[in-house]
């Protein structure tokens, strides 16, 4: 009996030095031995601090930052990204820091960046990290390797040109609803204030819903109202200390509804296709939406490889919803109103933007044909893309050891381009790099850019948003229709205050004085 219980005991007592052995590797010795590595290659960086790391210095600065709207002015990193916009200023541009015990190399280089986005099979997007930040959308954007070509072979067809023109009719509705409602509010008086981000939201969502559904617009909205609320859930988790395999499963308030608004927003959408699935049976659906197109997409890849599984299940095809409605409402709506936010500050700039619109169309409808021949707007698009992009950074994690330019980096260390800082740099941009001028992309994207990756907004390289056209078009319609019928400048009550919820957002609204043409 007593030699059991010595087994016993050492046994437990193996259990237990093996077990702090591992939290100990992994809270200190690994990340030790990184900040080592990326060191003695030249990189600076700050200490790593044990468990957290930087997390609660970018927590502290994060709500510091948010507590009072800054000056009006388009320097806005300090405000967006305080922690990383000091340690790229202290430690250099190509630099690291710590997300808890995983190093964070931030790479502004923008041959390294190019060389990035080429090789998407070394450079793929970060794993690991808490599950439930998934719930909010999957699909392409989640996709890697093989499964990613598999998903953007069938979704292509999407997005190609001659699709989106069928899709005008959809902006057109959705962007009358808004701009009647606007006119409704000015019947009695010859101006009014308005805070037009919840109304570009709507119109994005409704055109999502419109164009992604089809005649299920109205239960669209419905799960746009989820996705919104799933947005503001996983911003929570992803700044809360994730402990692997545990925070998941916590019965936290977080969690749970995360898990509600899941299976809630999956419902509706399988309740949608399984409808245009039986609808496509029986030959009355229409394909002119995303939807249609992709279940045809779909089916003709299953028929054309019958038997080796190349189709998407409905699940995968649920998930690529989803991301229909996230990708879709947010970069659109968050490109219409910081234009609009600007061009009420640059008043000479949207004067200039009126005229072209009228010299195109007058007061007629517009179409595709014209949309393509906007040069101006065109270039305050791309200027306001730089100034304030949706996303202000993009993470990579290579999956084993990995050369980049004269860096060697070990596998699982995660890389961030902060596109935010490239778009503001003064380098690369010059003096005015904070100031709105447009003119700076009267020769196109490559001629401003000198042909170098430092300009991306919607990512860059095989990988780059599919939706891309999708948005400028729809962004077109929206503010060729608004110029049309108001003009506008900022309220004295607005508060300049752009901040993230997975993309950059006005914190306070967006209040403008509206004047009817």
């Amino acid at each position: 009996m007593e030699l059991i219980a010595v087994c016993c005991v050492v046994g437990v007592t193996s259990i237990v030095v093996s077990c702090v052995w591992r939290v100990l590797n992994w809270l200190w010795f690994e990340p030790k031995k990184a900040e080592k590595g990326l060191r003695d290659q030249g990189l600076d960086g700050s200490w790593y601090r044990f468990m957290f790391g930087d997390l609660k210095e970018m927590a502290q600065m994060t709500i510091e930052a948010k507590s009072k709207p800054m000056s009006l002015s388009h320097d806005i990193a300090p405000r967006v990204f305080p922690f990383f916009h000091k340690a790229v200023n202290t430690h250099g541009k190509n630099c690291f820091t710590w997300m808890g015990p995983k190093p964070l190399v931030h790479i502004s280089d923008p041959s390294m960046i190019r060389d990035i986005f080429a090789d998407y099979h070394h450079f793929q997007k970060a794993r690991g990290g808490n599950p439930l930040l998934k719930l909010l959308a999957r699909g392409l954007v989640d996709a890697e390797a093989d499964q990613w070509v598999k998903h953007r072979k069938i979704i292509n067809p999407a997005f190609h040109v001659e699709k989106l023109k069928h899709m005008v009719p959809a902006f057109y509705v959705s962007c009358s609803e808004m701009i009647h409602k606007w006119e409704e509010m000015l019947s009695k008086k010859s101006s009014c204030e308005v805070d037009v981000w919840p109304h570009l939201q709507t119109l994005s969502s409704d055109v999502i819903s419109r164009t992604a559904f089809g005649s299920s617009f109205e239960e669209g909205r419905k799960i746009f109202e989820l996705q919104t609320e799933q947005t503001e859930l996983v911003m929570k988790a992803a700044q809360s200390f994730y402990i692997p395999g545990l925070s998941r499963f916590l019965p936290t308030k977080n969690n749970r509804r995360m898990k509600e608004v899941d299976i809630e927003v999956k419902g509706l959408i399988r309740k949608i296709i399984n409808k245009r699935v039986v609808a496509m049976k029986t030959g009355e659906a229409s394909n002119d939406d995303l939807l249609g197109i992709l279940l045809d997409s779909n089916y003709k890849e299953m028929k054309q490889h019958e038997n080796n599984g190349s189709g998407l299940s409905i699940e995968e095809i649920i998930e690529e919803c989803k991301l229909f409605y996230f990708a879709g409402q947010e970069t659109t709506g968050n490109m219409l109103v910081w234009t609009m936010i600007l061009l009420g500050q640059h008043t000479n700039w949207q004067t200039r933007a009126r005229e072209e619109v009228l010299h195109v169309f007058g007061e007629k409808r517009p179409d595709v044909d014209g949309l393509s021949r906007l040069k101006t707007i065109n270039m305050i698009f791309n200027e306001v893309l730089r100034l304030y992009p949706p996303a202000i950074a993009l993470r990579r994690m290579i999956h084993k050891d990995t050369k980049l330019g004269n860096l060697r980096l070990r596998a699982q260390t995660m890389i961030q381009l902060n596109m935010l800082f490239l778009h503001h740099d003064h380098d690369i941009w010059g003096d005015d790099a904070s100031v709105f001028n447009p003119e700076r992309f009267s020769e196109g994207v490559s001629k401003a850019t000198k042909g170098q990756t430092m300009y991306f907004p919607f990512g860059g390289g095989p990988r780059i948003c599919i939706g891309q056209n999708f948005a400028m078009l729809e962004a077109k319609m929206a503010l060729v229709m608004i110029l049309q019928c108001f003009s506008f400048e900022l309220s004295p009550s607005y508060s300049h205050a752009p901040y993230t919820v997975i993309t950059l957002k006005p914190q306070y609204g967006a209040h403008l004085i509206l004047h009817k043409l």
